[in-house]
This record gives structure tokens, C-alpha cells and sequence, in this order.
């Protein structure tokens, strides 16, 4: 780990000033400190922002709720109205890491943090996203990667909050050049998809701020399988939520984690979805719908049984037939 300066920012002011030469904000630290420790990153001052005020608070409102980049994994975890309103947040929130790392985990850092691809990951590996020539994991080992992508690196979004608040139609709020931008999720991960270098659409010194959730939708529903049965990233995750109303979808949205760039959804399954009486039969066509033009490469094929299998699974909870 290279040698750097440290300073606590208490205002959002302060913090885009202290990063704007090579600096990094520091929350919970999970990812960036193994990045750091990885040479894989490197900063001239790391910004401290866990003391700037109103960022770490869950908001409850009539139309949307609003939580805080630096609200924990484990408040969210935590919070019986969040398990109540939003129950498919809360089970994305007990599948992440361990108990201790949902202690100082943010919503922010999960949403910010890259690839897991272990070409990526690896110091010694000078890979497409290191500005390397070619991506290893197309031609090499590609157990845990994308089975969609809009370039020549394979690697997948791994955020189990990202696939969740994808299908809530959640916003991410981002103090970016000093003014509040507002991203979909699929803007959040938009330039990953395009650009192999990226890991998401946060420029240098953007900031999130906090995700604004509609209260539209009052079914959600959460899974993932994972290698180990705790602490472990997901193989592939599914979100879906819908309002219910006399047995039929409205508004309904599903996506999926771990096999894109970006929370891969599918609007014309959504639309397909809208208006209709749940059943397996419709689940599973909807699951066809989202999966057709999946690209499986040498040794991630079985992401595609799997993610059909998440996708009926994960619209049958909706209906509490699951």
C-alpha cells in the first residue's frame, strides 16, 4: 500500500474539495482498503466521510423513502419498517458478507464497489479493465461472470443492493460538480456496460448522496445462491416487486444480478407481466422472456437454469405462493 494523507470531511463542500486532486472517499472501507492494499488504486489523501451530516438516516415518506449512502447494511437489516415495506430490501441486506461487515458496510460503498473478477483483482494481471489488452476471463475462467455485456469485458455487477433497488425503481441521488444528479439504476451502471474500463458511472469525485425508493410497489421479493450458504457473493441474484391489486400485477419489474454489467432487466417482460394473475406457467414464461438472449460462455452456462429458476421463484414470492 502506497503511502497517503488522511482528513475527515463535515460538510458534502469540503469532501469534493479534499478529493478533487488524487483523493478517494473512505466510508465503511470494505472494498477500497483491499483495493488500496492490492495496488490497484492509489490516493494522495483519503477523505473521511462518515461524519457528514444527514447521510447515514432512514427517511420515511408517503410516496417515496429515502436512505442514506452512509446508512449501514445493517440498519437496513435492522429496521423492522424497512422488513415490512420493502421486504425484498431486507432480504438483499441478510444475504450480504458476514454480520460484523454489515455493521460498517454502506449503502454507499455497495452500490460503488468494483469488480470481484479475480483477473481484476489479481495485482499481477494486467487484464482489459486495468487497461490491459484483452479481457483473461473470456477464453479463461469464467465460472462466477456475465452472461450479457455490451463490450469485451465480461465482468458482472455484484451489488445485491443494486439488483434490489433496480427492481423497487429506486433513484441514487449524486452530488456531482457540486449539483444533485439523479440516476436510474441502469444510469448508475450504464457506462459499465459500454465502457470495460468502468465500474460504473461515478466520474472522479462524485458523490452519492442517498437512494430515493417509491412506495409504489408494496411486494418485493429477494434471492440469491451463492457457493457457501453465508459470507459470499451471489452466483446469481433476483429482485422482483410489484403492486398487487385483485390478484394482478401492476407496475411489476425484475432484475437480476451477477450475470451483467449492470442489474439486467428486461422491459418487455415487465410489460408482459403488467395486468396479469401470477401463476408458474406465467413466471416462467416471464423468466424465458428476461433470459433469450443470454450469451453462456465455456464455464458459466449454469447461470442460465439458475436465473430462471430465481426469476419464477422470486415472482411466485409476490403472491406468497413461494
Amino acid at each position: 500500500m502506497k503511502a497517503f494523507q488522511y482528513a475527515t470531511a463535515h460538510s458534502t463542500t469540503s469532501a469534493r474539495e479534499l478529493v478533487a486532486g488524487n483523493g478517494l472517499y473512505l466510508a465503511g472501507g470494505n472494498d477500497l482498503l483491499g483495493l488500496l492494499k492490492e495496488y490497484l488504486v492509489s490516493a494522495d489523501l483519503l477523505v473521511n466521510i462518515k461524519s457528514l451530516p444527514g447521510l447515514n438516516k432512514i427517511e420515511h415518506g408517503k410516496t417515496f423513502w429515502t436512505i442514506g449512502s452512509l446508512v449501514t447494511v445493517a440498519q437496513i437489516e435492522d429496521d423492522e419498517a424497512i422488513k415490512k415495506v420493502f421486504p425484498g430490501l431486507h432480504e438483499a441486506s441478510t444475504e450480504i458478507a458476514s454480520q460484523q461487515i454489515r455493521n460498517v458496510a454502506t449503502v454507499g460503498g455497495n452500490l460503488a464497489q468494483h469488480s470481484r473478477c479475480w483477473y481484476y483483482r489479481h495485482r499481477d494481471t494486467q487484464c482489459l479493465k486495468k487497461n490491459g489488452d484483452l479481457c483473461y476471463a473470456l477464453n479463461g475462467e469464467n465460472r462466477y461472470h456475465s452472461l450479457f455485456t455490451g463490450n469485451s469485458c465480461i465482468s458482472p455487477v455484484v451489488s445485491s443492493l443494486a439488483t434490489t433497488f433496480a427492481a423497487l425503481d429506486a433513484t441514487a441521488i449524486v452530488l456531482r460538480e457540486g449539483k444533485e444528479t439523479r440516476m436510474s439504476m441502469a444510469e448508475l451502471y450504464h457506462r459499465a456496460w459500454e465502457n470495460p474500463l468502468a465500474h460504473n458511472s461515478l466520474e472522479n469525485g462524485d458523490l452519492i448522496l442517498r437512494v430515493e425508493i417509491p412506495t409504489a410497489r408494496t411486494r418485493s421479493a429477494y434471492m440469491q445462491v451463492s457457493d457457501k450458504h453465508a459470507f459470499d457473493w451471489a452466483l446469481v441474484s433476483c429482485a422482483a416487486a410489484a403492486e398487487v391489486e385483485d390478484g394482478r400485477l401492476k407496475s411489476p419489474r425484475v432484475a437480476l444480478g451477477s450475470i451483467s454489467p449492470v442489474p439486467h432487466q428486461m422491459e418487455a417482460a415487465n410489460s408482459f407481466l403488467e395486468g396479469k394473475v401470477l401463476d408458474e406457467a406465467l413466471a416462467a414464461q416471464a423468466a424465458d422472456m428476461i433470459l433469450k438472449d443470454a450469451k453462456p460462455l465455456e464455464h458459466n452456462a449454469y447461470k442460465v437454469p439458475m436465473a430462471h429458476a430465481l426469476i419464477r421463484r422470486a415472482l411466485l414470492k409476490l403472491k406468497g405462493d413461494a
